[in-house]
């Protein structure tokens, strides 16, 4: 899961939106080996993105993906990113997952889709059996799509949202680089499998 946030915050430009990262990471990791994807309408709704066709165009303007012509109930989408399928090709555990990051992401309850990203990604940075982590302050920052200094303010609401208990920047290094602490809120807390570890 680590990985793909990684591979995206490479392949999508810095200016990317959370809402689309959030669609970016459900479409990735649920395409198949024709990197096509049939997305449910319910996932959508589950993300909370209330204007998808502005989340649907970045990611076309992107080069990310393409959608297709769709039905009632989930929507076609054509994976343009080759290196996607090349260094992260399809397998079924990437399903399970998808389903997993839609429900981390949406657990929160949080209201922006920068939350419920920002909140994903340090869950998934948190050791399997631990409620701690640690991470560089620039990298999760670009998996979410912001500089690294807007990052404190957005750990005060993931605590307040329960997400997080306590975090801390490392002392010796301004609050836009360094390493930055965490421990795990009752609302960061799941139970932790090995698909948090797919790529």
């Amino acid at each position: 899961m680590r990985e793909m946030l990684n591979y995206l915050s490479t392949a999508l430009p810095e200016a990317t939106g959370a809402g689309a990262r959030l669609l970016a990471l459900q479409c990735a990791l649920r395409m198949n080996n024709s990197a096509q994807v049939r997305l449910p309408y319910g996932v959508l709704r589950s993300l909370r993105l209330a204007s998808a066709a502005d989340v649907w165009r970045e990611l076309d303007e992107a080069g990310l993906l393409r959608t297709r012509p769709s039905d009632q109930r989930v929507m076609a989408v054509q994976i343009l990113d080759a290196g996607l399928l090349t260094q992260h090709p399809a397998r079924p555990d990437r399903l399970r997952a998808a389903d997993w990051a839609l429900r981390r992401a949406c657990a929160a309850r949080t209201s922006t889709p920068l939350l419920r990203l920002t909140g994903l990604s340090f869950v998934v940075r948190t050791a399997r059996g631990s409620d701690h982590g640690v991470a560089e302050m620039d990298h999760v920052a670009r998996e979410c799509g912001m500089p690294a200094a807007a990052l404190p303010p957005l750990l005060e609401q993931l605590v307040a949202a329960g997400v997080l208990m306590t975090w801390q920047a490392a002392q010796d290094a301004g609050l836009d680089t360094g390493e930055v602490t965490w421990r795990l809120g009752p609302k960061g807390l799941h139970p932790r499998s090995a698909i948090e570890d797919v790529n």
